[in-house]
């Protein structure tokens, strides 16, 4: 699982894979920051009822937990679909005869 044969592939993989992490974890820090945000100026909305009888402050935590978990789901598939293109680009190269 996720793992790399060659130096200059593993290099080149784990810049794809640290760009896409750095980018989906400012999408979460502005995501999280909006609800602290909203905890330190505008705490009164924290109590409104938004779903079922849930105050935001309810629905937002359970919103950031399952954003987090989509998040992940997201970083896993885009990490696997580089890691195939990497392996097909080896074996593109392997069978025009050329070294790895």
């Amino acid at each position: 699982m996720h793992v790399n044969n060659t130096s200059t592939e593993k290099e080149s993989l784990t810049k794809r894979k640290s760009a896409l992490g750095i980018r989906l974890f400012f999408i979460y820090l502005i995501c999280y920051a909006g609800f602290v945000l909203i905890g330190v100026f505008q705490y009164e909305l924290l109590a409104f009822q938004v779903l079922g009888g849930l105050n935001l402050a309810l629905a937002y935590g359970i919103g950031l937990i399952v954003f987090a978990v989509i998040l992940g789901v997201v970083y896993n598939y885009y990490c696997t679909k580089y890691e195939d293109e990497a392996d097909a680009e080896q074996s593109d190269e392997i069978e025009e005869g050329g070294t790895v």
